[in-house]
Parts: structure tokens; C-alpha cells; sequence
């Protein structure tokens, strides 16, 4: 029999909704030995609390998110805000008790990023941070190939999140392009997280970054913007011991050609693999030997918490955030049973400490150590 899961939301913008359909098809998902159930969401805008009217389980709404904390029946909060929103928000679920799934990218700088980790190392509650592009079928056969060793000796690794929202100069300005709100970490702090998940589980730890990041549209209507849109972050890392590792790391909110294409490549002396939202059935696999060959694998969809369609209908993102839900609730009852699991405390913690990093080597154009920050 599955066991229920009350869950409260502290925000009710777009991914307070998308976590509410979640839960809503949930049955979706086969032999599931959860119930999760949207039982209450908070936020400032009466208007945004509107729309959860119509979840059948939602029993509180609310503007003080402290209700929803005070409130017994809640398990787990999720919290999608602003992000200099999370510090706060984020430790004040821990001290009421409540185990916490936090959006990225746990806080606005990497100050607030340690005293975060701090209060996660001292609550004993399970804390993870969302990702939920690396839950793609592709994207866990890159990591297993990249695990396997089939590769060979890895000569390189690529990861990347492309959008092409900021292109247009007549979009509004809003808290993700203000560093009072979004910090000055900007696009690596809204999409770093879901770049950086797979080769910091797979052990890749930038040892150094040089950094190259750009400004788009400085005014908008609406207001100016002060934050970073595109960064790539070029890093070395150590593998097995060998000799240090490139890494390019993109995040671009201003891709020409791209609406959401997230990507992984790792490439190796004997093979390689990559995976791009582009073709969401496809893995491209290389193998060495007479003839450079790239091979492709069409997947299906065959995920690895299995669900009533199997491997048939292509994947979404409203598919890929059930399987990250599903992952966090099989890890905090230590059920996970060797799937991937969502991003650590720990984890979270380096993403910052490389943001950091690439901001400071933008400012002196040169090469920076990632841990001597």
C-alpha cells in the first residue's frame, strides 16, 4: 500500500503549478510506494493562490508561508521564489520540521549558499535541490556510459543549457534579470544547476574556471537589467588520476536558433556519448575503430521509475518532473536503490562556489581555483 505524502508549496507561480499537475497524475506512475499530495501553498499574490482552487487536495491557501509551516499535516515543502528569497525561506522549513525539495540555486551567492548547507548539516532533515533535465532517459544512459568506463581514457566533457528568451529586447524586465533578486550570478544561478548536476555526480569538480560572461539589453521595459546572460565557464578536472580534464559548461539566455535545449557530451579515447533535448528519444553513441562512428540509439521513453506507458510516448518536461519527485521520495525513504538521485546539499553547495569563481575571473580576466573560495 502507498504511503500518503502531504507537501506544501511556497510559491504558486509557474513551477507551484507544474508540481501541483504533477501530483495530480502521479498515478501515472506504476507500483509507486508513494502518494503525494499537494495539501497546501503559500504566496504574496492572492491572485497566484487562485488557480490552486481547483486541487481537489489542497485544504490551505495562504500569503504567510509561516501557516503552512505551523501546519502538522505538511511532510515536505517545495520552495520556487526568488532567490533572494531562499536563505530565509529555506531555513525557516528546517527549523519548523519539514523535510525540503529547494529550487535551485540555494541562495543568491555563495555566502548564503554555506550558511544554507550549515542549517541542512544541523536540522537532520532531507534536503535536496531540484534538476530535473538530467531525469531524461538520454541524459542517465550518458551517465551510465560515462560510469562504465567504456569510454576509455575521458578527454572531454560538455554540458550546456541554451534559451533564446532574452533575445527579444522588447521582453519585460522581471526578478531574474535584476541582481537584487536573481544575484549577480544570473543565468548560471537560474540554469547552472541543471548544467552542472550530471558531471558533479559523475565526480567532475572543476579544479579551476576562466570565465567569459556577457550582458544582454542593460534597460528593458519595465526596468534595467544588471545581471549575466550567457556564461561559459571553461574548467579543468581530475579523473581516475590522470592528467587534468577540460570542461565547458554553457548557460546562455541569449542563444540565437534556441528555445530549451539542454545538453551532455562526454567523449573518451575509446567512445563517447551525448544527449540533447533536441531529439528526446536519441542517444548518439561513438565507438572507435577503423572508421570514426557515431551510432544512433532511439531510446523510447524508459525511465526509471516505470509508468503506464512504458518506453512508447516521447518524454516531456512534465514527465521528467515526475521522475525527479519520484527520485527524491525513494531517497528520502533510502529506497532508491541505485537510480539517480536529485542534487545534494553538497552538490548545490559547489555550483556556487564555481559561480562564484567565474564571476571573480571575469573581473581580473584570468584563471581562478574553484575551492579557494
Amino acid at each position: 500500500m502507498s504511503k500518503n505524502i502531504n507537501v506544501g508549496v511556497i510559491g504558486g507561480g509557474l513551477m507551484g503549478r507544474e508540481v501541483a499537475s504533477a501530483f495530480g497524475r502521479w498515478f501515472v506512475i506504476n507500483d509507486s510506494k508513494v502518494n503525494p499530495s499537494l495539501y497546501a501553498v503559500a504566496d504574496l499574490n492572492s491572485e497566484a493562490l487562485e488557480w490552486f482552487d481547483s486541487v481537489p487536495t489542497c485544504k490551505l491557501l495562504t500569503e504567510n508561508y509561516q501557516d503552512l509551516l505551523n501546519c502538522p499535516e505538511i511532510d515536505v515543502v517545495y520552495v520556487a521564489v526568488p532567490h533572494n528569497m531562499h536563505e530565509q525561506i529555506y531555513i525557516d522549513v528546517l527549523n519548523a520540521g519539514k523535510d525540503l525539495l529547494a529550487e535551485k540555486p540555494f541562495g543568491i551567492d555563495l555566502d548564503s549558499a554555506k550558511r544554507i548547507h550549515e542549517a541542512v548539516e544541523g536540522s537532520g532533515q532531507f534536503v535536496r535541490c531540484s534538476s530535473e533535465f538530467p531525469f531524461f532517459p538520454g541524459a542517465q544512459r550518458v551517465y551510465e556510459v560515462a560510469r562504465s568506463g567504456e569510454v576509455g581514457r575521458i578527454l572531454e566533457v560538455r554540458s550546456g543549457f541554451h534559451h533564446g528568451s532574452d533575445l527579444d529586447p522588447d521582453k519585460a524586465a522581471n526578478w531574474k534579470r535584476q541582481s537584487k533578486t536573481c544575484g549577480e550570478i544570473g543565468v548560471m544561478g537560474d540554469l547552472g544547476m541543471h548544467v552542472c548536476h550530471v558531471p558533479f555526480r559523475l565526480g567532475f569538480e572543476p579544479r579551476s574556471v576562466y570565465a567569459q560572461l556577457q550582458k544582454g539589453y542593460p534597460e528593458r521595459p519595465g526596468g534595467s537589467c544588471d545581471t549575466w546572460d550567457n556564461a561559459l565557464l571553461h574548467s579543468w578536472i581530475d579523473v581516475d588520476g590522470a592528467e587534468p580534464i577540460p570542461m565547458r559548461l554553457e548557460m546562455k539566455r541569449m542563444a540565437p536558433g534556441e528555445t530549451d535545449t539542454w545538453y551532455i557530451e562526454v567523449l573518451g579515447t575509446d567512445g563517447g556519448a551525448r544527449f540533447s533535448t533536441k531529439e528526446p528519444r536519441t542517444l548518439w553513441n561513438f565507438s572507435r575503430g577503423k572508421e570514426q562512428e557515431w551510432r544512433r540509439i532511439d531510446l523510447g521513453f524508459d525511465t526509471p521509475f516505470k509508468t503506464i506507458t512504458g518506453g512508447i510516448f516521447e518524454p516531456g518536461f512534465p514527465d521528467i518532473l515526475m521522475q525527479m519527485w519520484a527520485s527524491f521520495f525513494a531517497e528520502r525513504d533510502d529506497d532508491l536503490n541505485g537510480c539517480f538521485g536529485c542534487v545534494t546539499p553538497d552538490e548545490a553547495l559547489l555550483s556556487h562556489r564555481l559561480f562564484a569563481a567565474a564571476i571573480q575571473s571575469q573581473e581580473l580576466n584570468q584563471v581562478i581555483e574553484v575551492n579557494s573560495l
